[in-house]
């Protein structure tokens, strides 16, 4: 406690709760989810061939996550558009990015330094869009864990979770990106958060959270940071979920045999439709052929010789 009160912890902890997100942080959220939209393999393209079609998926990127945990909560999926301040500052953004003259505010946003300012920015965003999420959940479903975790997840990665639908609009159907068969990082630090604030709401975490709001903000700003410093795009619970996995999800499966034998069955297939091998069987077949041929040539004169023996005696 006296370690916590040398560092101010609860002064800076109640500075961050009361830090107001809007104007620059909003936008430093929108910038940096619109840039993404165009990185994405084919959006320029789209950009020059429906503008419609591109704007809508910046929407998309930069309000997905109150889109997905209205739709969650039974809620008008429309509302985030009602927020008209937010709405216009986005289309904004969307237009100055895709369509500036001289591709000017991209450049300039694209450079190094000013990107890494503004994504972490956007990482500051991610703690009130998951403890909002949570809260809101939480006035609904008082004692639902999992609810509030769905919906804190849901309100702060809803952008990647969404991303098939939101490639749908776009005209790209890419099944094996969904966010669920291989979770990036962003996804994975929000499911974190969720977590973490939903238990802290439920009481069973005794942490203040003002005190859990600057630990988890800290935390993902200094990992975004580092990821961006060293160029690298590893999870840094890598480890951790190798050993996870490699623990509870791998064993000796019962059907190894029956696998062993199948493959030995495909194996011995492939290898009898192989040309030498047809070349082989063919004559094989030949030969069975002729051998049944002249088998039943052989038992037809066998037949007539004792029927002819046997006329013979009878007379």
């Amino acid at each position: 406690m006296e370690l916590l009160q040398t560092l101010h912890v609860d002064e800076l902890g109640h500075a961050l709760a009361n830090l107001s997100m809007f104007p620059y942080f909003d936008m430093a959220h929108y910038i940096v989810s619109v840039m993404s939209l165009r990185e994405q393999p084919g959006a320029m393209e789209v950009s020059r061939v429906s503008p419609l079609a591109c704007w809508f998926s910046s929407m998309l990127f930069c309000f997905g996550g109150a889109v997905l945990s209205g739709v969650m909560l039974a809620e008008p999926p429309v509302a985030p558009l009602s927020n008209g301040t937010g709405v216009l500052l986005a289309t904004i953004t969307w237009y100055l990015v895709f369509y500036c003259p001289g591709d000017l505010l991209y450049c300039c946003t694209a450079l190094w330094p000013l990107r890494l300012v503004l994504s972490v920015m956007k990482e500051v965003t991610r703690t009130w869009k998951v403890l909002g999420g949570v809260s809101q959940a939480h006035m609904k479903y008082k004692d639902s864990l999992l609810v509030m975790i769905a919906i804190g997840w849901a309100k702060g990665a809803g952008g990647g979770l969404i991303s098939n639908f939101e490639q749908l609009v776009r005209g790209v159907w890419r099944p094996e990106t969904n966010e669920l068969l291989k979770m990036t990082y962003p996804t994975k630090i929000t499911l974190i958060g969720a977590v973490l604030f939903a238990l802290q709401q439920t009481q069973y975490l005794p942490v203040q959270k003002h005190i859990l709001m600057l630990i988890y903000t800290v935390f993902i700003v200094a990992i975004k940071s580092r990821m961006m410093l060293t160029g690298s795009s590893a999870s840094p619970f890598a480890a951790i979920e190798s050993i996870v996995y490699k623990t509870l999800f791998i064993g000796r499966s019962p059907y190894a045999a029956l696998t062993a034998d199948l493959q030995d069955s495909c194996t011995d297939r492939d290898a009898s439709a192989s040309p030498g091998n047809g070349r082989v069987a063919k004559k094989h077949a030949a030969a069975s052929r002729d051998v049944g041929v002249n088998g039943s040539l052989g038992a037809k004169d066998e037949t007539e010789r004792e029927g002819t023996e046997s006329s013979k005696k009878s007379n």
